[in-house]
């Protein structure tokens, strides 16, 4: 099993926009009234293609599929909440909070990635859910540890445990849920996907541990960390909004490992952090102004790994 791929999916969109379905539990999207929606789009291109454009310069392969203006699908540009890609040949698809999201999911990406040289054995889908009001949203919700064969869950109204626990069955990870907040007006509520406050890494994680209220929830999480042998790498509060802990380790040329990551996300960091995080991997980083602010939504939200097995 790997931990990290060569291989990501991208999504250029091409009518992003703040998603008022999503601001409701994501704390992190911003009104930008000054902006006109023409504006946003137009800054939202130019920093998904200079994204891409440092990604394939250090050697990533990334498949960039173009977003379509048939729907209205604001929040395309993160195809991570409602596909994973496995190893073994399977594919999840997820259920999704927002309705206008569930519009991202399209049959021809499959066959994209199947002509990409991909073989896509099988689908689990876990969209049904949706008719419960249960969501589960992808690597968003879930952080696979995939050679230790666990994942990590902040349950959230976007991440929901019976869900969560049913995934780990069919794809045999153990399960490690927990409570992960933040203050919004005075009071602590959930943050509304676990890659915000966590990145997982071959050989580290940068996790946001003050988010965790409940002393057992921490407890199990180091526990669960150390026993791997990840080093932990925390950051604030403060720094989980600037998007510090949504980042992706992803394989370059020659398999040399990056951690991806967003230019607010390192210019937030600590030079103690940086050196930490520099002991395992290269650090990359891109300006994504305008998609944090809309989106709600930094780099890690907008790679869809792919560890699919080659064809022949």
């Amino acid at each position: 099993m790997k931990q990290i791929t060569n291989t990501i999916l991208m999504v250029r969109p091409v009518s992003f926009r703040m998603n008022e379905q999503t601001a409701v539990n994501n704390y992190y999207q911003k009104v930008m009234d000054t902006l006109t929606p023409e504006t946003v789009q137009f800054k939202a291109v130019q920093e998904f293609d200079a994204f891409v454009e440092k990604l394939r310069s250090i050697g990533v392969n990334v498949i960039v599929i173009n977003d379509t203006k048939i729907t209205d699908t604001p929040d395309s540009i993160f195809p991570n909440n409602w596909i994973s890609f496995h190893e073994s040949g399977d594919v999840a698809i997820y259920p999704m909070f927002a309705e206008n999201r569930r519009l991202e999911r399209r049959e021809d990406i499959l066959d994209i990635i199947e002509e990409n040289g991909f073989e896509i054995t099988n689908v689990v889908d876990y969209t049904s859910a949706e008719e419960e009001q249960v969501y589960l949203e992808g690597t968003g919700s879930l952080l696979l540890d995939r050679v230790n064969a666990k994942a990590y869950c902040a349950l959230s109204p976007r991440a929901d445990e019976d869900l969560f626990i049913e995934f780990c069955e069919d794809f045999e990870y153990t399960p490690v849920s927990f409570v992960s907040n933040q203050t919004v007006n005075g009071k602590r509520l959930p943050i509304y996907h676990t890659n915000v406050m966590m990145c997982l890494a071959e050989t580290f994680s940068v996790i946001c541990m003050d988010s965790i209220d409940a002393k057992d929830d921490k407890k199990n999480v180091l526990k669960h960390l150390k026993e791997d042998k990840k080093e932990i790498i925390t950051i604030t509060e403060e720094q989980v909004t600037n998007f510090a802990g949504n980042m992706l380790q992803v394989l370059g040329a020659n398999n040399e490992k990056y951690l991806i990551m967003s230019s607010s996300a390192y210019n937030c960091l600590t030079k103690q952090q940086i050196n930490s995080i520099e002991r395992h991997c290269k650090i990359v980083h891109s300006s994504l102004d305008t998609i944090e602010a809309c989106g709600g939504g930094s780099a890690r939200c907008m790679m869809a790994e792919v560890f699919l097995p080659k064809k022949g």
